[in-house]
């Protein structure tokens, strides 16, 4: 009981801080959640509560927070009714923040729907063939290794291995890396995710062989086994949609403020400083 206080409570002053979000469409059918003072709140209301919350309430299942979401609602309502009736409607600040409010809905709604028609399925289709066009795969290798502190024990370790010692079963024993429980395994790899040193040897050797002289990096000295080499495969779309949109979305707007601002006049009374010159913060001593 006490954790489910806690995380309505947590929530609730989430919801509370959380700016208005543009409301979606509502769905074909649209009960009414509450009614305050015969004033009926909608389902969709409560979800464009929830649409309007940080990404780790958004993806909650609605029905969880729903009976959170709906007495956020009532108590939102009585608030509304109780500044309605004290003559806010016409207050000037209220009128001022409104406009303001409107001004950012209808901006927010603009840009959304421009981008919508940017990043449609088409269009991230096609963004992923220019990936696949300007991204070769690269080549990968299956290594182990053993990390020694010094080349001494490396080389103590390839005499080993020259007597037929099983390269996993010395990892386990001797590396100093974090891999050594695991038999040094470091799976497959790319050479630009590995240092330099490490990957010309690993990419230099044949499968099923192990590196004759000690390979000194920043880390220490390795003794490498390739276990295997293959071709490096493309990722498909789903696995680099989320970059594909990010791409298209941020294109989109760059082009459609570019555009916006090309056409209108502005008077900017307040430029960005000149070069070489810095915020007062960060010039004081």
């Amino acid at each position: 009981m006490l954790r489910r206080t806690l995380f309505a409570a947590s929530l609730a002053s989430v919801i509370f801080a959380s700016p208005v979000m543009a409301q979606d469409a509502a769905p074909t059918e649209d009960p009414v959640v509450a009614t305050v003072n015969g004033e009926e709140i909608l389902e969709s209301e409560v979800r464009a509560t929830q649409a309007g919350l940080p990404q780790q309430y958004r993806q909650l299942p609605f029905e969880m927070l729903k009976p959170t979401l709906v007495d956020r609602e009532i108590n939102q309502r009585l608030l509304m009714i109780a500044g309605r009736d004290a003559g806010l409607a016409d207050d000037e600040e209220v009128k001022a923040r409104v406009d303001a409010l409107e001004r950012r809905v209808i901006a927010e709604t603009f840009l959304d729907r421009e981008i919508a028609k940017s990043a449609s399925e088409d269009a991230i289709k096609e963004q992923y063939e220019e990936f696949l066009k300007t991204n070769e795969p690269e080549p990968q290798v299956h290594a182990r290794h053993i990390l020694l502190e010094n080349e001494e024990d490396a080389k103590a370790i390839i005499t080993e291995l020259d007597d037929g010692a099983d390269f996993a079963e010395l990892a386990k024993e001797k590396s100093t890396g974090p891999s050594g429980p695991n038999g040094g395994d470091l799976g497959f790899f790319g050479s630009a995710d590995m240092v330099a040193p490490f990957a010309e040897a690993a990419f230099a050797m044949e499968p099923g062989t192990y590196s004759k002289e000690p390979v000194q990096t920043q880390f220490g000295w390795h003794v490498i086994m390739v276990e295997e080499k293959k071709e490096g495969t493309q990722p498909s779309l789903e696995e680099v949609r989320q970059q594909m949109v990010g791409e298209l979305t941020r294109k989109a707007i760059d082009d459609l403020v570019e555009s916006l601002r090309a056409d209108a006049d502005i008077v900017n009374n307040a430029p960005m400083p000149a070069e070489g010159d810095a915020p007062a913060e960060e010039t004081k001593e």
